[in-house]
């Protein structure tokens, strides 16, 4: 199994703030991706003493055909296990994710309550309006593949190393889980910063109104992009993203 270029997983340890705690923050990449989609991120964040744990999602980073064979719960285990780890590594940890990442990190959040001091979403998808998704059912044992989604970007040059294919069957099992989802949102409490682009190409404007519409956290902060499209940590407001992004980790951790 040979990697994608940049797809390796990225651990960094953390800090100790003024008051001694240490700070984590787990990262992660969407459907197809790879840690190289957070790179940048992952490599700004330690910067300000934060600890950062970038996982690679089982079948991601390699070729598309490895990801047939694993489901949602393969990448919601393999979150799990890095955010354990982190935990155990540092005082308090906020849980990030870009595009299925962000659903992956709501799910987290859900599941572990106060364990998860706050989310950062970077377009998070948690549900897809286009008619063809209907057919995945029957789709998936008839076509193993569609074109991809990756290298949704503005900034000319910029590569996500994501897969030129989508494979149905792993499309199927992530719909599943955006469903059982979508039913445990009001379960999010923690404070959550939304980053959301005004234009993006791959997530349409359903998921954002689900999950502001579903979220019991009374701490929400959304941030549109003017200047970025789907993988925005990648794109022309990355700095911003990062920027802001510690400052909110620095703002929910405080003791």
């Amino acid at each position: 199994m040979q990697l994608q270029p940049l797809a390796e997983p990225f651990v960094a340890s953390g800090e100790p703030d003024a008051t001694g705690q240490r700070v984590g923050v787990l990262l992660s990449h969407g459907f197809t991706g790879s840690p190289a989609s957070l790179v940048p991120c992952a490599h700004y964040l330690p910067e300000q003493g934060l600890g950062v744990s970038v996982p690679r999602l089982p079948g991601h980073g390699t070729r598309w055909q490895d990801m047939q064979r694993t489901t949602w719960a393969d990448w919601y285990d393999e979150i799990t296990r890095a955010f354990e780890k982190l935990r155990a590594d540092h005082d308090k940890v906020v849980v990030a994710g870009l595009s299925m990442g962000g659903a992956l990190a709501l799910r987290l959040a859900a599941d572990r309550g106060r364990e998860v001091e706050g989310l950062i979403l970077v377009n998070p998808a948690v549900n897809i309006d286009r008619w063809d998704v209907k057919l995945l059912p029957v789709l998936k044992h008839v076509v193993p593949a569609m074109p991809g989604v990756a290298n949704d970007i503005k900034k000319p040059g910029v590569d996500e190393h994501g897969y030129s294919r989508t494979p149905l069957k792993a499309a199927h099992s992530m719909l599943q889980g955006y469903k059982a989802l979508c039913s445990d949102l009001p379960r999010v409490t923690c404070p959550v910063l939304f980053f959301r682009s005004v234009e993006d190409h791959v997530v349409d404007p359903s998921s954002s109104r689900i999950i502001m519409g579903g979220l019991s956290s009374r701490d929400v902060t959304e941030r549109m992009l003017e200047d970025s499209y789907h993988v925005a940590t990648l794109d022309n407001e990355a700095p911003t993203i990062f920027e802001e992004s510690a400052e909110f980790v620095r703002r929910v951790t405080a003791k």
